[in-house]
């Protein structure tokens, strides 16, 4: 399955919603919402080695990142990473090998 690149979290909104009480949650619109959760569900690049493998966090960073494309109503890109986090959670996907750990691989196989 082709890799499925993340949404543009920032591209709506200029900050995060900080909330403190539920009230608080009415002065953000959905799609600022869904983005601020998507983003703070997405694996950190220096988290991903640890969580690549995680199937409950790789299918809340995709099912986060659908909820996103769905209030931008665009259900074209919201039905892959759906899929994704079915396949996460259904146990038919797994992590792909690092790339760079494949290189190093095929260069010690060279010498």
């Amino acid at each position: 399955m082709p890799k499925i690149e993340r949404p543009d979290l920032h591209s709506s909104s200029s900050a995060s919603p900080s909330v403190g009480s539920s009230g608080d949650l009415k002065a953000f619109s959905e799609q600022e919402l869904a983005e601020a959760l998507a983003q703070k569900l997405a694996i950190a690049p220096n988290d991903w080695h640890r969580l690549s493998a995680n199937r409950a966090v790789r299918a809340r960073e995709q099912a986060a990142a659908a909820l996103v494309y769905m209030l931008k109503d665009k259900p074209e890109e919201a039905l892959p990473r759906l899929t994704q986090a079915i396949g996460w959670l259904n146990k038919t996907l797994k992590a792909p090998p690092c790339p760079t750990h494949g290189e190093k691989r095929a260069k010690s196989k060279e010498s």
